[in-house]
């Protein structure tokens, strides 16, 4: 499982180095063979190999005429992208994915269990404070959401 924030950095290449401590994970994984694509949040998700060509598979199950899931597909799997770690740990992006996640240098990495999203550091930073004063009075939240004890 991937958790936790990381701070990162990109290069003006548009190369990312991967936090130190999911690269060996990453390797027994997937080889280090990722994919990246884009998410409605306008951030980028990125997955081990192996994880992705699951929810590929169930993204490619979803009804053909289902406008919403033609959509869906289109935009993830349409976007998404073979990244593969080099040898000191790095992913390059490319362009056109850093430019809809509005990525330029500074940015943050959130593990997500089996996946990470990418995002603009200024505009993670904005989001979650968004989300950490958005209402929370009691109906505001979907019944499997307020059931849930942590």
């Amino acid at each position: 499982m991937f958790r936790g924030a990381n701070k990162l950095t990109l290069d003006a290449k548009g190369r990312m180095v991967m936090p130190t401590r999911y690269r060996e994970r990453l390797q027994e994984r997937c080889g280090g063979k990722l994919v990246v694509t884009v998410d409605k949040d306008q951030c980028l998700q990125i997955y081990p190999l192996p994880d992705w060509e699951e929810v590929e598979r169930k993204l490619m199950r979803l009804p053909s005429f289902d406008v919403q899931a033609r959509q869906l597909q289109r935009l993830m799997v349409g976007h998404a992208t073979d990244l593969e770690l080099d040898s000191h740990g790095r992913i390059l992006l490319p362009p056109n994915l850093r430019e809809f996640a509005f990525l330029t240098r500074d940015a943050t990495l959130i593990g997500q269990g089996v996946r990470f999203e990418l995002w603009d550091e200024t505009r993670w930073n904005e989001r979650r404070d968004a989300w950490l004063a958005s209402d929370d009075t009691p109906g505001a939240l979907p019944t499997e959401l307020e059931r849930l004890s942590l």
